[in-house]
């Protein structure tokens, strides 16, 4: 390729594929990082071509033809076939921007095209009027993806441009910082939520005992009714023996008897409700214990609920940090990328006008 006859009027840096010959469905990448990819206007023979070069080998050599589509087949990757060249060339950029750049580009060249075609049929002259950019406007594509079109990552090189030791470990630092902060704040959150689900846990228990000892409550006042209503038919059998004895036995003997029943039941009921008493007096004694538990619990769940909701801002903080640190090293990135292209471009300058040189 003539750098006299060819031009370069808009570059840009991606993951370069090429479909399976032998499936037609699978991607086979070019090459493990980015490649500049460029577009060429030849004003010799008055075409367009998408170049991409892989040391010395060229990875794409695509002439762009006016029925030629680029498709855009995700946020960050797109596509078109080439008749030509039988394939069908994929391409992997870091964002969504940069492939809307290239689509943007590649409709412009595709349109030059068919203006030319047009012109060249006529015999008349195309000057791409649509498309007079010069070498030095290409825009750079600072980030670039690193396994393709659904995992990317930032390009990186080593340089003079970039940031030096002091930066790289400050930037190092943050990071790590904010992980391991982050790391401790999620141990403690789950500490404390697990700390809450035993408490809850043991809380139903609680509930579960208060009713059971509800339920033992109600059953012991079920039978103190029980026996009352017993002393009651006891007191009414007690009031009609009586005359039926006096019929048979004297007097002084139904008396002695009546008296002695009447003790007799007199110490019964007392019995029963010495034991009803001690019954209510220890389900009274229980069910207080109980209450004062469920407050106790109740109390300590608020507390680790303020603890967990106290933790969780800390540790939204903590990950609003490391986005940031994150957002930081990013920029360094791409103005280390934007320095390395720029750097290519001089040492391409300068090697043409080496080669221009008598």
């Amino acid at each position: 390729m003539s750098t006299a006859r060819e031009q370069p009027i808009f570059s840009t840096r991606a993951h370069v594929f090429q479909i399976d010959p032998a499936t037609k469905r699978n991607w086979i990448p070019a090459g493990k990082h980015a490649l500049t990819v460029s577009y060429f206007y030849d004003a010799t023979r008055n075409v367009y071509r998408i170049i991409s070069l892989g040391g010395a080998k060229a990875i794409i050599n695509s002439t762009v033809t006016p029925n030629m589509t680029f498709t855009k087949t995700s946020q960050k990757f797109g596509q078109w076939a080439d008749s030509r060249a039988n394939t069908v060339y994929g391409l992997g950029f870091a964002s969504e921007q940069h492939l809307t750049q290239f689509a943007e580009k590649f409709q412009e060249v595709k349109e030059a095209a068919r203006l030319a075609r047009e012109k060249s049929q006529d015999g008349g002259e195309l000057t791409s009027p649509a498309l007079g950019l010069s070498a030095h406007q290409v825009p750079p594509s600072p980030l670039v993806s690193a396994n393709g079109p659904g995992d990317e990552k930032l390009f990186r090189s080593q340089s003079a441009d970039a940031p030096g030791p002091t930066e790289r470990e400050r930037l190092k630092k943050m990071l790590s910082e904010g992980s391991v902060g982050e790391v401790q704040w999620e141990a403690e959150f789950f500490a404390l939520q697990d700390s809450n689900n035993k408490l809850a846990g043991a809380l139903r228990e609680a509930n579960a005992a208060a009713a059971q000892w509800r339920q033992q409550l109600e059953a012991q006042r079920a039978e103190a009714e029980r026996l009352r209503q017993r002393v009651a038919e006891l007191e009414a059998q007690a009031a009609a023996e009586p005359p039926a004895g006096s019929e048979k036995e004297g007097p002084g003997q139904s008396l002695e008897q009546l008296e002695a029943l009447v003790q007799t039941k007199d110490q019964e009921i007392q019995t029963l409700r010495s034991q009803t008493s001690g019954s209510r007096e220890a389900a009274d004694t229980e069910r207080e214990e109980t209450q004062q538990k469920v407050q106790d619990l109740e109390t300590r769940n608020a507390e680790l609920e303020h603890q967990l909701r106290a933790t969780e801002r800390s540790l939204e903080e903590a990950r609003v940090e490391r986005e940031r640190a994150r957002a930081e090293v990013g920029r360094a990135a791409q103005l280390l990328d934007v320095r390395l292209f720029e750097l290519s471009e001089l040492r391409e300058g300068l090697a043409r006008l080496a080669e221009g040189a008598p």
